[in-house]
């Protein structure tokens, strides 16, 4: 049978709710971060990182947080085949802190979990044999029930010919020898456990845990003597993570010094957060061993995916991209707090980002002032015509990808909420109408702290008209409050577009875009999107295409802005513009609304009319560009960017 995926892992998945206070007890810590997790799912996450096909082998519930954990593997690129809905269980929940460097306080919600539910039945051994390797966790060997399906798994995978792993993740509450309150205690020795361990450890063909999990694993807390007897019930190469001694691997005999064994080197960082490292390691250490690397290289990116984990915050969000990790490797360390090194985060950031939005067909409705200055309009009208505006651009998507809408909350609020889930990208504009120098809406507040209440699909739009021309008292202002407004997307962890209008503010010429592009990248500024004026001549295009790309080869690209201009003279700028791979796609709002939302505010069209008109031609422009886009295509001969 052929074998599409790398690797299936099984066990494990939850909801991780992180602390977001740093340095503090559990118990003052006021609000959380809600990411994966579960050993297994942190693995099946960060192999798919690193470019491996993965897929993943758990339970979870059928509610909120299981289809959260369901919905993120596949973002990560993850195969949830084996992801089964149990309707009888909750979704497990861990609550976690970052107390110090060393302490990890962390509460498991276990008691009757979905995945504690998977039995024999879950197991397809179609599903098992399509995989070059099966990797297991310690923890769903502690029950019956769990261990019956994990143990068909494995059976299955070496009449596959697949290979298969063990991470001993050794969680002594969750094997019933320690308290609910000792969820961070990493070794309490039980004889029934290693006893449990030892009748399985011949099935593998790797094994790998920490000092302390080879010695549940061998039965003795001396860890030659514990590894000696892991090799006397298995073959397999043993892996001995070391902590900030990296880590080294036996496949034959066991020396009698761990510094004898296979190793990689390490990486001096300042550790952060010790937890999610193992997981790291393990996604790092698969990468090497699945594609037939030796030891030390493998170890190298296991090394390496740890340093990533202990150096961030969370599990699966902090393992690298396979981008991210090859650059780390070739420049290597700078700056030993890797979440304070301004290049790697921004890779990080850059190359982990999740969706295809390489083809972008924007409805924008996010005009206030224009929209508040029409014969008839009060804002209850105008929250109404915006979602009249959702259903036009529903009417036109009908669910496929690449379709999007801008939409700001002061006037469009029940719009915004309508089109949650809808599969739509969405942009929220923050910058006060018109205003020069920038000003924002109120309601992001003074220290943009409003922005922690938006949804993580919302794309922050911000609209500066900034000129090279200005004075540099004005520059200084705009630059400002971009800067600080990145750094609060960042922490937010929201998307941001950067729409520059330097048309309004004065002439210009075929560099004008491209220089206000290079001085917000020069003050630090790396916007995920940028959304621009048309432009008419190849030369300003190139120019501005070669400013972002220099400066951001993984940037999502550029969507161009209709400023009111006439269905006609949109064709003639898409034309043009999509000659440019970097450009995605267009964010066009007054050609599509503009006469439905006049006669609206009168009272001259129905609710239905309005929308057939506002759905028609924003079809037709959906039209153009495609169009358009094809016809450079061809031309050019440059691969499709649809998704």
């Amino acid at each position: 049978m052929h074998k599409h995926l790398d690797v299936i892992t099984i066990g494990r998945s939850s909801v991780d709710l992180y602390g977001a206070q740093i340095g503090g007890r559990l118990e003052d810590m006021s609000s959380f971060n809600k990411y994966i997790g579960g050993s297994p799912t942190n693995i099946a996450a960060g192999t798919a990182r690193l470019g491996l096909k993965s897929a993943l082998i758990t339970r979870v519930g059928d509610e909120h947080m299981g289809r959260f954990i369901r919905e993120e593997l596949a973002r990560e690129g993850v195969d949830t085949t084996g992801v089964i809905t149990d309707p009888e269980r909750l979704t497990a929940l861990v609550l976690l802190g970052i107390r110090d460097q060393e302490q990890f306080p962390l509460i498991f919600y276990r008691e009757n979990c979905a995945d504690m539910a998977l039995s024999a039945d879950d197991i397809d051994p179609d599903f098992i044999a399509s995989a070059k390797a099966v990797v297991a966790t310690g923890t769903h060997l502690s029950h019956p029930n769990v261990e019956a399906a994990t143990l068909k798994a494995l059976h299955l995978a070496r009449e596959s010919g697949a290979q298969t792993a063990l991470d001993i993740d050794y969680r002594p509450n969750l094997w019933g020898v320690a308290g609910h309150g000792e969820g961070e205690s990493r070794f309490v020795e039980s004889q029934a456990v290693t006893e449990k361990l030892q009748s399985t450890l011949h099935l593998f063909d790797l094994i790998v845990g920490t000092e302390e999990e080879f010695h549940i694993a061998g039965g003795t807390t001396d860890t030659i003597a514990a590894l000696r007897a892991v090799r006397q019930v298995s073959a397999a190469t043993l892996v001995c993570k070391r902590g900030p001694m990296g880590a080294v691997a036996f496949g034959g005999d066991i020396p009698d010094s761990l510094d004898d064994g296979e190793s990689g080197p390490g990486f001096p960082i300042d550790v952060f957060n010790v937890l999610g490292a193992g997981d790291g390691f393990m996604s790092g250490l698969l990468k090497g061993w699945i594609e037939g690397e030796d030891w030390p290289t493998a170890l190298t990116y296991a090394n390496a995916c740890g340093a990533f984990a202990v150096s961030r915050h969370g599990c699966t969000p902090a393992y690298p991209s396979w981008e991210e990790l090859q650059f780390f490797l070739k420049r290597g360390v700078k700056e030993k707090a890797l979440r304070k090194d301004l290049e790697l985060e921004q890779l990080h950031w850059s190359t982990n980002r999740k969706g295809d939005w390489s083809s972008m067909r924007v409805f924008a409705y996010d005009h206030r002032m224009q929209l508040e200055e029409l014969e008839g309009a009060t804002d209850a009208k105008i929250g109404s015509f915006k979602e009249l505006c959702l259903e036009a651009t529903a009417a036109v998507a009908k669910g496929q990808p690449g379709y999007g809408l801008l939409c700001d909350s002061r006037l469009g609020r029940d719009a915004l909420y309508k089109a949650a889930g809808q599969g739509l990208w969405i942009g929220h504009p923050v910058e006060w109408p018109g205003s020069r120098p920038l000003r924002l809406e109120p309601e992001i507040g003074a220290d943009f702290g409003g922005l922690n209440e938006w949804p993580l699909e919302h794309v922050v739009k911000v609209l500066c008209f900034y000129h090279p021309d200005d004075t540099d008292e004005m520059k200084a202002d705009h630059e400002d409050t971009i800067k600080r407004l990145f750094e609060a997307c960042r922490r937010n962890r929201l998307e941001m577009l950067l729409e520059v209008i330097p048309s309004k503010a004065g002439p210009v010429n075929d560099t004008t875009t491209a220089e206000v592009i290079q001085r917000f990248y020069d003050i630090g500024v790396y916007p995920d999107w940028w959304k621009l004026e048309p432009m008419t001549t190849s030369a300003a295009w190139e120019a501005t295409v070669a400013a972002i790309t220099r400066n951001d080869a993984n940037t999502r690209g550029i969507v161009i802005l209709g400023l009111a201009a006439s269905e006609a003279d949109l064709a003639a700028s898409f034309e043009v513009a999509a000659a440019y791979p970097l450009v995605k796609g267009f964010a066009v709002g007054r050609t599509i609304f503009g006469d439905a939302a006049k006669a609206y505010m009168t009272g001259e069209i129905s609710d239905a009319d309005a929308v057939a008109d506002m759905a028609g031609k924003y079809q037709r422009l959906c039209e153009i560009w495609d169009t358009a886009r094809q016809t450079a295509e061809g031309k050019a001969q440059w691969p499709s960017n649809e998704g």
